[in-house]
């Protein structure tokens, strides 16, 4: 089946990291992009020797029924150094346009999944498709009481991705535990980031004390390669069955 394209049209630009941002755009075409939180979309584009680029972005929207012509389109872009999607981006302005495909990708929930609860566990723009979860996961927490524990690795906590919602989310929903976990630097005591449930150390240190179940556990692992091969093994070590370890590796590229 050919590779549909679309355009896609730049609506709206914040930073949410000193080196992410949040980009919001809409079809172009009058079409709607539905899609499953967890997928990911293509933007293609061109080097400046004319060759054809493209890169993966998580799709981060957070949707609570399915999207029509207009909704928004929403990722999560690391900005690096020299890089070519860096430059793209930097340099488009609001109403500009891109080439995208997709919905691409199977990092999603599962509704066959009859687990007592979920460990979503990601590093960098890899906690973006937890956040298109988040509706997705508060009608399983309602429906079937399932439990879910986020933890979310960052070096400091201004690099603490959409921190601020799943801290909200966390206390509206009493099933939702948010871990985020900080290699670097704490939270200063009056810091909003600041709680009981921020860690000092990487995720996979933070693993055993949620003491993983192997009869009612499934994991998800998504960001740096190094963070989802290390924790992947941990996992196993602790008994979780290799089927109930979904992992998705985000590759820097420039």
């Amino acid at each position: 089946m050919a590779i549909v394209h679309f355009p896609l049209r730049l609506t709206a630009r914040r930073m949410i990291a000193p080196s992410v941002a949040h980009l919001t755009f809409v079809r172009d075409d009058g079409q709607a992009l539905d899609f499953v939180p967890g997928q990911f979309i293509q933007i293609h584009f061109r080097y400046a020797d004319g060759s054809p680029a493209r890169r993966s972005y998580s799709l981060a929207t957070r949707h609570e029924r399915p999207l029509v012509a207009g909704d928004a389109v929403e990722i999560a872009v690391s900005y690096v150094p020299g890089g070519a999607a860096t430059a793209l981006f930097e340099g488009m302005p609001l109403g500009g346009t891109v080439d995208a495909s997709g919905p691409f990708g199977r990092f999603c929930l599962l509704p066959q999944d009859a687990n007592r609860r979920y460990l979503l566990i990601g590093t960098g723009t890899g906690i973006t498709p937890y956040r298109a979860m988040l509706p997705q996961l508060a009608r399983l927490m309602a429906e079937r009481r399932v439990q879910v524990a986020l933890l979310q690795g960052a070096r400091t906590p201004a690099e603490l991705l959409y921190g601020d919602e799943f801290r909200a989310f966390a206390a509206a929903h009493p099933g939702f535990r948010y871990l985020p976990c900080l290699s670097r630097e704490l939270p200063a005591a009056d810091s909003p980031h600041a709680h009981a449930d921020v860690r000092h150390g990487y995720v996979q240190n933070v693993l055993p004390e949620l003491v993983p179940d192997p009869a009612g556990d499934i994991a998800y692992l998504c960001g740096n390669p190094d963070m989802v091969d290390a924790t992947f093994e941990a996992l196993k070590a602790m008994g979780l069955p290799v089927p109930m370890i979904r992992r998705e590796k985000y590759v820097s590229n420039k």
